[in-house]
């Protein structure tokens, strides 16, 4: 640790910009929030029409924020021409090992409380990492527990090149599940879960929005790529034992909460 910090150390001065990343919200503001204890400055690009409340709170983490392109791959290559042009590191989401080993600390944790392993794990799939580290770190510790990625079916492509044990092209990230609205795959991710993962399923718009409402009527606020474990549940096969769901992120507008809420119906099936 004290290595990545003195190496942090040593990039600062150029030019003002430490660290480059892209973004639909988290794991923007998740960079910003490390880059900050380290001393460092963050460009944080985001899809033009990103989520109003997560552009806030990047903001708020003292991050520089860029609005560039229709989507979050449209993003990520803007800032990385951007980063390139400054000669300062791009962060890309899912494609850093150590991100993997943060994550796995769920995964160990999980087994930690638990009396026995679960006969399941269900995690939310944006770029892949999460998933990646926490079926790494359940897969040590429990090979009988499923692994499930959860992803939009309507931002597939993760999900596609798990079945195809390769990335595959994809031309759709249009969900309201931000956090997975990924087009292009990351190989690296791609790797980690066709050795880690077991199942990958796909839920609709409809089905994530009836599950933030659910979410909602318990009396917990989630987005939608974290009520992707709950939405999923129907899909996941008949198991002896307990099923864990990773809930990840309750930064959603708040126009977009009610009407995930009260008008479900509204939502493609």
């Amino acid at each position: 640790m004290a290595g990545r910090a003195a190496r942090a150390r040593g990039l600062q001065g150029r030019g003002g910009v430490t660290v480059v990343t892209a973004s639909t919200g988290n794991h923007g503001a998740a960079t910003a929030w490390a880059a900050a204890r380290l001393g460092l400055e963050t460009v944080v690009f985001v899809p033009e029409h990103a989520s109003a409340t997560k552009v806030a709170r990047i903001e708020e983490l003292g991050a520089e924020i860029r609005p560039a392109g229709a989507d979050m791959d449209e993003a990520k290559a803007l800032g990385l021409v951007e980063a390139r042009r400054r000669g300062v590191p791009f962060f890309e989401d899912g494609a850093e090992p150590a991100q993997y080993e943060g994550y796995a600390v769920i995964g160990e944790e999980i087994l930690a409380q638990l009396e026995e392993p679960p006969a399941a794990v269900v995690v939310p799939v944006g770029n892949g990492a999460l998933l990646g580290g926490v079926a790494r770190a359940v897969l040590a510790g429990s090979q009988e527990t499923l692994r499930i990625g959860v992803v939009a079916a309507a931002a597939p492509v993760m999900a596609d090149s798990f079945d195809a044990g390769r990335p595959v092209p994809g031309d759709s990230s249009d969900t309201f599940a931000d956090g997975m609205a990924v087009r292009v795959a990351i190989p690296y991710a791609v790797d980690v879960l066709n050795e880690v993962a077991t199942h990958m399923l796909r839920v609709s718009e409809r089905e994530l929005a009836e599950a933030v409402g659910a979410f909602a009527a318990a009396g917990i606020r989630v987005e939608g790529s974290g009520a992707a474990g709950f939405a999923a549940l129907p899909h996941v096969p008949d198991l002896n034992g307990s099923i864990v769901l990773v809930v990840t992120g309750r930064n959603i507008d708040e126009d977009l909460h009610e009407q995930a809420r009260n008008q479900p119906q509204a939502f493609p099936a």
